[in-house]
């Protein structure tokens, strides 16, 4: 049965946390999109519960009801998950990140790594500013103009959301896929129709309820460094990733793949964005599990 928890870190702060699967043992944790909160992973219970995981998803700080961080690195995820993890007395786990949640995901996994046994990508971005891979190249206009607000920091990236993002605060399942724009090719857009569209709207009012915060410092964390060096990740890392990606174009895909220590491309031919995930998810748990039976 899934619950949407209030959890209550050292620090003060409190973070929306779902828990779903199986009732006990290992877990898969699961990182969320920019922008985007835990209640996306509901889904994913019951292919949770099939493989015997427990499921953990938490919403970053500023997203939902889970207190903000300001001036959060993307490493800074890791020690959040390890008090939940602890408090849920989870032994191991494996981990996944979607589009934003993506770097998290790969934080977790390197800081992490004596718990973590196997860590997924889906669609996930790259790191901005390396010489070798051109960030930009190949996204939507909607995302050129937004990584270029947060270029100019908090102040730009807040009055560009305020000025273009409160049609994700509003939107219905009618309406989710023209709020996306042109970040959504065709077969993205087929996607984003009844019950699926229906439940993705509902998701990004709740993430966005009290407001941009999250969105902001996530993407302020993505121009800046990480925290951690991609190339210290020991545990099987798989990088999945569409060709017709607008959002997270396929140039980040290969780029991770190439630059972490034996990471595996998992290409997803005549995909996008979204279909990757709806398509292939039982397909990268399993994936997960395999990686982490190798590891054990």
């Amino acid at each position: 049965m899934i619950e949407m928890r209030a959890f209550s870190h050292h620090d003060g702060r409190v973070t929306d946390l779902l828990v779903g699967g199986a009732p006990l043992g290992p877990a898969l944790v699961l990182h969320h999109g920019t922008p985007s909160d835990a209640s996306l992973w509901g889904t994913w219970d019951g292919v949770a519960r099939e493989n015997g995981l427990r499921l953990v998803a938490l919403s970053r700080p500023g997203y939902a009801t889970s207190t903000r961080l300001p001036g959060r690195t993307v490493a800074d995820v890791a020690k959040d998950v390890r008090e939940v993890l602890d408090a849920l007395d989870v032994p191991w786990f494996v981990t996944a990140g979607w589009s934003g949640g993506g770097p998290h995901a790969l934080a977790t996994a390197n800081i992490l790594g004596d718990r973590c046994r196997a860590v997924a990508t889906l669609a996930g971005v790259g790191p901005f500013g390396v010489p070798d891979l051109d960030f930009l190249a190949g996204m939507g206009p909607e995302n050129h103009a937004e990584f270029g607000a947060a270029l100019r920091g908090e102040t730009g990236v807040r009055a560009w959301l305020g000025e273009h993002a409160a049609s994700f605060r509003n939107a219905t399942g009618p309406e989710i896929a023209d709020a996306f724009g042109e970040l959504v090719p065709p077969i993205d857009r087929d996607m984003l129709v009844g019950g699926y569209a229906d439940e993705m709207a509902a998701e990004m009012r709740r993430a966005l309820a009290t407001g941009f915060d999250g969105w902001i410092d996530d993407d302020l964390a993505f121009v800046r460094p990480w925290g951690f060096d991609l190339g210290e990740i020991r545990v099987p890392v798989t990088v999945w990733q569409g060709d017709l990606d607008l959002m997270v174009p396929a140039a980040h895909g290969a780029w991770l793949a190439s630059h972490i220590p034996g990471a595996i491309a998992k290409p997803a031919m005549g995909h996008g964005h979204i279909s990757l995930v709806t398509t292939y998810r039982d397909e990268i748990v399993r994936e997960l599990i395999a990686s982490a039976k190798q590891r054990a």
